[in-house]
């Protein structure tokens, strides 16, 4: 009876690392295909380009963090990408919100707003399509 026992909580704790690790590559794998989509890309490139933002975290140097894959403010579908960053330098942190549109005659991302949150609540204008426009 004690090594039906035995056997049964080797393959208990064989089953749990496995899933365990399972899931632990497809977060991991999940992050990377995010860093590698065009929306968060041109995301984070008008995030360099603006003085004021970068001023305000401190930066450089600029810490991207992982995206909290259960964020109601995270979706994405064919057409549309609303993303929400979170960006920390020396002096402070928060969190980039970009909302990105498909172009599907050059299948390419567009960006169309871009602001970044801190922690104080003071928000910074990035990119907004409709006022580049005018």
């Amino acid at each position: 009876m004690s090594r039906s026992t035995s056997l049964l909580q080797q393959m208990t704790l064989f089953i749990t690392v496995v899933t365990g690790g399972g899931c632990a590559m497809m977060y991991y794998l999940m992050q990377k295909n995010f860093a590698k989509a065009e929306y968060y890309r041109l995301t984070l490139e008008q995030l360099n380009n603006n003085s004021t933002a970068m001023a305000s975290l401190g930066a450089p140097p600029l810490k991207i963090h992982n995206i909290h894959l259960s964020d109601r403010h995270n979706r994405m579908d064919h057409s549309i990408a609303q993303i929400k960053i979170p960006v920390t330098g020396p002096k402070t942190g928060g969190y980039l919100y970009t909302t990105s549109t498909r172009d599907t005659l050059m299948n390419r991302w567009q960006l169309q707003h871009v602001f970044l949150k801190l922690r104080d609540g003071e928000t910074i204008e990035i990119f907004n399509k409709t006022e580049s426009k005018e």
